[in-house]
C-alpha cells in the first residue's frame, strides 16, 4: 500500500481535503468586493479561493488589490458556520486517510485555512479525530512554503523537530498548491500534487514525487 511508504502523512486542507460549495465562495468575494468597492469576476475569485495563480499576494496587486486591505475584509466575510455548512468532503481523501489509517501511520493537517474556520469546518464535518496534529499557518507560526508550519507539525506528531536521514523518519505533505509542494520540499519531504482543477485552469503544472487528479489513483497503488 502506498501508506506503508512513509512513516507519517501530513495534508494541506482547503482543495485537498475538502472544498466550499460555489454558492459560498462567490457570496463571499460579492460582500468582500463591496467592502473594497472592486467586484471580482467569477475567474478572479476561482484563482484567489484555489490559489490558481501561485502566491496570492502577487496576483492581488497585479490586479491592484492592496493586500493588505484584502484579506482584512475577506476574513470579515468569512462566516465560520456558513463555511462549515458549505463544506463537504473529497470522497477520495476519506479513502485515502482510511488507508493511512489502517496502515497504522499519523496523520496531520498543515493549513492557510485560519483557526476560526478550520475548527467549525472539522467539527460539523466530523473529522477532528482523523488527525493527530493541526497546524493553522500565521504570521507568527509562518506560511507555506516555508518550512515553519511544517517542523511544526512533525515535531507534535512527537516525531522531533528535524527529520532523520539515511534510512530515519520519511513523510510526505500533500496538497493542491504550489506552495505545498514548495513546503514538502523545503522541510525534506515528498510531495502529493493532487490537481483537482486541470494544468489548463491553472496554467502550469505542479511538479511532484506524486501527480495525481484524484487521490484514489494512490489508493489503487498496491
Amino acid at each position: 500500500m502506498v501508506a506503508d511508504n512513509y512513516d507519517f502523512w501530513l495534508f494541506d486542507l482547503d482543495g485537498t481535503l475538502i472544498d466550499a460549495e460555489w454558492s459560498y465562495t462567490r457570496d463571499v468575494f460579492d460582500r468582500v468586493g463591496d467592502r473594497l468597492g472592486r467586484q471580482f469576476t467569477d475567474r478572479e475569485a476561482e484563482i484567489l479561493w484555489h490559489g490558481l495563480g501561485g502566491a496570492r499576494d502577487p496576483t492581488l496587486r497585479e490586479w491592484g488589490v492592496d493586500p493588505t486591505e484584502f484579506w482584512p475584509a475577506f476574513h470579515r466575510e468569512e462566516d465560520p458556520l456558513k463555511r462549515a455548512e458549505a463544506t463537504y468532503l473529497h470522497d477520495d481523501a476519506a479513502r485515502l486517510v482510511e488507508e493511512i489509517h489502517a496502515a497504522g501511520r499519523p496523520v496531520g493537517i498543515v493549513t492557510h485555512c485560519q483557526q476560526f474556520l478550520t475548527d467549525p469546518v472539522l467539527d460539523h464535518l466530523d473529522i477532528r479525530d482523523w488527525f493527530d496534529t493541526v497546524v493553522c499557518c500565521t504570521e507568527e507560526i509562518g506560511w507555506k512554503p516555508d518550512a515553519a508550519p511544517v517542523k511544526r507539525a512533525i515535531s507534535q506528531l512527537g516525531l522531533g523537530g528535524e527529520l532523520l536521514t539515511d534510512g530515519g523518519t520519511s513523510g510526505v505533505l500533500a496538497g493542491d498548491g504550489e506552495s505545498d509542494i514548495g513546503a514538502a520540499w523545503n522541510t525534506g519531504l515528498d510531495g502529493i500534487h493532487v490537481e483537482r482543477h486541470g494544468p489548463e485552469q491553472r496554467g502550469r503544472c505542479v511538479l511532484g514525487e506524486y501527480r495525481v487528479q484524484t487521490f484514489d489513483e494512490l489508493v489503487r497503488s498496491k
